[in-house]
């Protein structure tokens, strides 16, 4: 008898991928992930399945016609909130990580449009979080603004060979900073 196959329902699968359920229900709707339907109606999805689509990750996820979100990576929580509150004037979302390993999972469960990056940080630093934004096929259509207390040439070059959009100075007036991320939303 052969191995018996592991079902996943929308939900636990869309644990696994890292995404929300309405990410994994749109997936499935749209025919990107295959999945069953039981007699109950319930869908469940094959863990090969899941793995298949992982693998060549080719998913991207559906982004809605509301507003644009930025993704704000900072550690300093004074720059957070000043950036957040005149993005909240913009009419543009923002969500915010702390650290590298955090901007990852959110880049996955939010897709922004745009990630706002500081470059030194606790763990995993900023030059590492551009480059794996701009390496993934899923990822690397999201505009990068690099924002750094730490401008220096060098600095700019690397960030801008890993693939950064933009690069500003922190010392730079905040409004300047979210007029850049209005700019950049807007080429989109």
């Amino acid at each position: 008898m052969g191995e018996r196959e592991r079902y996943y329902s929308i939900p636990e699968a869309a644990r696994n991928c890292g995404v929300s359920r309405t990410t994994m229900w749109n997936w499935v709707k749209s025919g990107h992930i295959n999945a069953y339907v039981t007699p109950g109606g319930h869908h469940r999805i094959l863990q090969e399945e899941i793995e298949r689509v992982l693998v060549e990750g080719r998913i991207t996820a559906t982004r809605s016609a509301g507003p644009k979100t930025v993704l704000l990576v900072d550690d300093d929580p004074e720059v957070i909130q000043m950036i957040q509150t005149r993005l909240a004037r913009e009419a543009i979302r923002s969500v915010v990580a702390r650290d590298g390993f955090e901007a990852g999972m959110k880049l996955l469960s939010d897709r922004p449009d745009l990630v706002l990056l500081d470059l030194y940080m606790p763990g995993l630093d900023g030059f590492q979080v551009c480059k794996t934004i701009k390496e993934s096929p899923e990822l690397r259509a999201i505009k990068v603004l690099i924002v750094t207390g730490f401008d220096t040439a060098e600095n700019r070059r690397r960030a801008m060979a890993l693939g950064a959009d933009a690069y500003l100075p922190k010392s730079m007036d905040p409004g300047r900073i979210v007029k850049q991320v209005g700019e950049m939303l807007a080429a989109e």
